[in-house]
């Protein structure tokens, strides 16, 4: 039978980890309690004791005690945690994940957590969950529930908190998933606001032909959410009509999905049907964010939590030669398709972002750079909006599926 996996500092927090635990075995589960801890004994006996976790992680438990680096000790338990929960689930142990902390116990708890895969329940009870979560969370389903106070006994707030969080994981791990739907061939695409009404037709279209479309929000924890599940083998094609985030990687936007964006479908063999969406933009937050050294570029406020900056010519050719390079070494059925009359919704003829020269120096350099023995490049004089640009493109994808 799976349990639910409990990992914790027993020695700094048994108390709390032991009421946790206490309730999800009242409510008719098992559990396996990993201890993370360094400082001193656990408050409670654990199945899996501070001493493995250590060796997992590549040293004793002693050496750390002795070194007295948190930082170290930290990084030790933390990739042995991983490890061990890592081969739990491969044992088919594991229906479920959860744990409790400040930045250290946070760290150690989500890092074992990115090891499961998506559907896995996973929750973090954290004194950093009002903040930045996406060090913690990164492309995982991890459920992150605010402590509100710092975990530090269980008295009549903290109580409430960590007892809903052990109902939470419990509740999920019991609870009737729905009958899967026939399986179907997973494809993924990429999606912006202002490239919506290309990717809508081109999922209806596959959809209509037998294909279940997964969209990712090209926000750089989409675009790397999408390339993790390409490296674990769940899609069977990339439809990658926004590549938006390519641009603030370059420029220093804020929705940076990292240098190796693009890349994953054609490291792994995945056809690929790629376009130019939303390369007109770099994204930002608030006006006021915005860095100076931008402050008498093209901005467009998008929201008042969003403002956007129109990319330049040079920055068109730089974002052309960083496609060229990529989809020159896939190792895939890759096809480019280039909108001609423009890259988003507000790149068109009267709209904010409206630019024929930069436009056209990010295709004159594809077409110059492309190596089209390897990939194929196909030209629309069309907007990327157009519903037969993106039939075009939806078409292509399952040309290159099927062979």
């Amino acid at each position: 039978m799976s349990k639910i996996v409990i990992v914790g500092t027993l020695d700094t927090k048994g108390a709390e980890f032991k009421y946790v635990k206490d309730i999800i075995e009242g409510e008719g589960l098992e559990t396996i309690v990993i201890d993370a801890g360094v400082l001193g004994e656990a408050y409670f006996e654990p199945d899996i004791s501070r001493s493995e976790v250590a060796d997992a992680g590549g040293q004793s438990i002693e050496e750390l005690v002795e070194a007295k680096d948190r930082g170290e000790s930290m990084e030790v338990m933390s990739d042995g945690a991983a490890k061990i929960v890592e081969k739990l689930y491969s044992e088919g142990k594991i229906a479920g994940i959860i744990s409790l902390g400040g930045s250290a116990g946070t760290t150690i708890g989500t890092t074992a957590m990115k090891t499961l895969p998506v559907g896995i329940p996973k929750v973090m009870v954290s004194t950093l969950a009002s903040g930045d979560t996406r060090p913690y969370v990164g492309t995982k389903d991890i459920t992150m529930m605010y402590s509100v106070v710092d975990i530090l006994g269980v008295n009549s707030l903290s109580s409430e908190i960590l007892s809903n969080a052990a109902f939470a994981v419990a509740g999920m791990v019991k609870g009737k998933k729905p009958e899967p739907k026939e399986k179907r061939p997973l494809i993924a695409a990429t999606m912006f606001g202002v490239t919506t009404p290309c990717v809508e037709k081109a999922r209806e279209y596959l959809e209509e032909h037998g294909y279940e479309v997964l969209v990712f929000h090209a926000t750089g924890t989409g675009g790397k959410a999408m390339e993790n599940l390409v490296e674990e083998g769940f899609i069977s094609g990339v439809l990658d009509i926004t590549t938006t985030e390519l641009c603030d990687e370059l420029v220093g936007g804020v929705l940076s999905a990292g240098p190796d964006r693009l890349e994953a479908a054609g490291k792994e063999g995945v056809p690929q049907v790629v376009s130019t969406g939303a390369l007109d933009m770099v994204n930002f937050g608030p006006l006021d964010t915005v860095p100076k050294e931008f402050e008498n570029r093209n901005l467009y406020k998008h929201n008042p939590t969003v403002t956007l900056m129109r990319t330049t010519v040079a920055e068109n050719k730089k974002l052309a030669e960083i496609i060229s390079e990529k989809l020159n070494k896939a190792e895939s059925k890759t096809t480019l398709f280039l909108p001609l009359k423009g890259v988003s919704m507000i790149d068109a003829e009267g709209q904010a972002f409206y630019g024929a020269e930069e436009d056209k120096m990010l295709f004159e350099t594809l077409r110059k750079n492309i190596d089209q023995d390897k990939v194929e490049l196909i030209e629309k004089d069309l907007h990327i909006n157009d519903e037969e640009y993106a039939l075009a493109l939806a078409k292509k994808m399952i040309e290159l599926i099927e062979g």
